[in-house]
C-alpha cells in the first residue's frame, strides 16, 4: 500500500504517540512489579518508535521480522544508528517474546529495570532522527 504525504504524516504521528504512550505505561506496571508485562511494553514503545522512523522514511513496514531487518539494513549497516542499538532492539524483541510465550520464563527486575532507561535514549534517538 502506497501513502500520500498526508496519510503518511498521520500514521507517523499516530505510531510515535503510541511510543510515548506505551512507555509511560512502564512506570504504572514497575510500581506493581509485572516484570513480564515490561518487558512486553520495552519492547512495544521501541516498536513503535522504529515503525515511525520506517514510514517517515518511505519504507513499508509489515512484520515485526521485517522490521528490525528494515533497522539493521538501513540504520544500523549505513551508520546512522551504531551497532548496539541495533543489537539493543533485536535484544528487546527477544525478551519479548521469551516473556510473551514461554511458559518456563519470567523476566525479572534485574532483567527488565536496566533496559527502561535504555529503551528511552532508543526511543529519543530513533524519533531525533526525524526532526
Amino acid at each position: 500500500m502506497s501513502l500520500n504525504d498526508e496519510e503518511r504524516q498521520v500514521i507517523v504521528e499516530l505510531e510515535k504517540e503510541k511510543a510515548l504512550n506505551t512507555f509511560a505505561e512502564i512506570e504504572i506496571l514497575r510500581n506493581a512489579g509485572l516484570w513480564n508485562n515490561i518487558a512486553n511494553r520495552l519492547y512495544y514503545a521501541a516498536f513503535h518508535a522504529v515503525t515511525a522512523l520506517l514510514v517517515h522514511d518511505h519504507h513499508q513496514v509489515g512484520t515485526h521480522q521485517g522490521v528490525v531487518t528494515m533497522l539493521h539494513q538501513y540504520y544500523v549497516k549505513t551508520g546512522i544508528l551504531d551497532r548496539e542499538q541495533g543489537t539493543f532492539y533485536s535484544q528487546l524483541q527477544t525478551m519479548r517474546e521469551k516473556s510473551d510465550y514461554n511458559c518456563t520464563y519470567n523476566a525479572t527486575e534485574k532483567d527488565t529495570a536496566p533496559r527502561i532507561a535504555q529503551t528511552k535514549e532508543f526511543i529519543d534517538k530513533v524519533l531525533s532522527l526525524m526532526q
